[in-house]
């Protein structure tokens, strides 16, 4: 009976460890056949570094979370299976995610750097510019539910940015996010007399400040990051 037992958890950590591979190698092969099989591979791999970011600071807040899945063009997640009980926590999981996928871009940038691989500086470019896409002030992306502890008005922000990004490359995700984040803003208006969602949202006034500096502080960050990195590549493309 214990071998039996052991067996099926062993099976059950087979499929946790399939779902995330399979999906993962699903996307780079996908994103192979459009930009090369050394991009998709670092894109991907930066992809499981944001989600373990969430992943990690899930399970050190107690919340039961499934394992990273992917699909290509869309992104990644990680399934939720306990619900944060507060805005704090709901932000620190969002937060992490974006701190630990920085820091991947980083080590990429700095190894292209040294290398001169242009395909890999490519890549850190992706991540910080996914990282910072992902900060945008919207449920259910990051930046949502990290200003939720600070103040769900930040949402407001959030739509021109958004809006100015579906005129400047329209693409289904985007829609999808408009379309998710448009619940939320409309769900958000109904229930703020609602005492239980005031109860969720509450925070010390040292919490909210100390959020809201490391949100603005990582914004700047990937910002110029971005930029930097986007010229460093048109640079590099014009002397091809």
């Amino acid at each position: 009976m214990i071998k039996l037992l052991a067996l099926l958890l062993s099976g059950v950590k087979l499929g946790k460890l399939f779902t995330t591979g399979g999906t993962m190698l699903l996307s780079v092969v996908v994103y192979a056949f459009v930009w090369g099989w050394r991009y998709a591979a670092g894109f991907v791999a930066l992809m499981f570094v944001h989600e373990m970011g969430h992943y990690i600071a899930a399970r050190r807040r107690g919340l039961a979370v499934g394992v990273p899945t992917f699909i290509p063009f869309v992104g990644a997640w990680i399934e939720m299976k306990e619900m944060p009980h507060n805005a704090e926590t709901e932000a620190y999981v969002g937060m992490a995610g974006p701190l630990v996928g920085t820091l991947g871009a980083l080590v990429c940038y700095f190894v292209a750097r040294d290398t001169h691989a242009d395909w890999l500086l490519a890549v850190a470019y992706s991540g910080f510019l996914l990282n910072l896409f992902n900060l945008i002030p919207l449920s259910p992306l990051d930046g949502g539910r990290i200003t939720q502890v600070i103040s769900p008005w930040l949402w407001l922000a959030g739509v021109p940015v958004l809006l100015a990004m579906m005129i400047w490359s329209p693409s289904p995700l985007l829609i999808l996010i408009a379309i998710l984040a448009g619940m939320q803003l409309w769900n958000a208006w109904r229930h703020r007399a609602d005492p239980a969602a005031q109860a969720y949202r509450v925070a010390s006034l040292e919490t909210r400040v100390g959020y809201a500096a490391c949100y603005v502080a990582l914004v700047g960050f990937l910002a110029v990051m971005t930029y930097d990195l986007h010229e460093m590549l048109e640079a590099a493309r014009r002397h091809l």
